[in-house]
């Protein structure tokens, strides 16, 4: 049992041009050297392309659309047993689920070559509101994964 006290997380902040806490994480998730007004710049940027193409309504829904299709429901964990380790599949926690949608799309989104990085996102965002996509495809692998190994399921802890 531990000895440390839990750990309470911060309430993220929400972005100050749509006042949404998912948009402020996405912008968190592509900061680097704390350089916020370059990741917020290509974040709007690429919320406003994905957009474009669609019916031209709420762009915050675009988004909260390609974040929900994204969502693992189920992943697995290595569970050492005997010597033996077991990929043991568990529910994923909606916060967890949350942080996998946005790195996910994210990281498949800078996986995108010859294209800036920008539009590759929307691209990403477009693509996953759509259901399909290399996200999609992520979260269909991880979802096939903790399938395959439902047998050990019972070794949940």
């Amino acid at each position: 049992m531990s000895r440390r006290r839990r750990h309470i997380s911060r309430k993220t902040t929400p972005d100050p041009v749509f006042e949404s806490p998912l948009i402020g994480r996405m912008i968190g998730y592509i900061l680097k050297r704390g350089k916020y007004s370059t990741a917020s710049r290509l974040v709007y940027n690429a919320i406003k392309r994905a957009n474009e193409g669609g019916s031209g309504g709420d762009p915050l829904a675009v988004v909260q659309k390609a974040v929900e299709n994204v969502k693992p429901r189920l992943e697995v964990k290595s569970r050492r047993v005997g010597g033996a380790t077991y990929q043991v599949p568990v529910e994923t926690t909606p916060e967890r689920q949350l942080s996998l949608a946005l790195r996910w799309i994210v990281e498949l989104a800078n996986n995108r070559k010859g294209m800036a990085f920008e539009k590759a996102l929307s691209q990403e965002i477009r693509d996953a509101a759509a259901g399909q996509g290399n996200a999609i495809k992520k979260r269909d692998e991880t979802h096939r994964m903790a399938q395959a190994n439902r047998a050990f399921a019972h070794l949940r802890w």
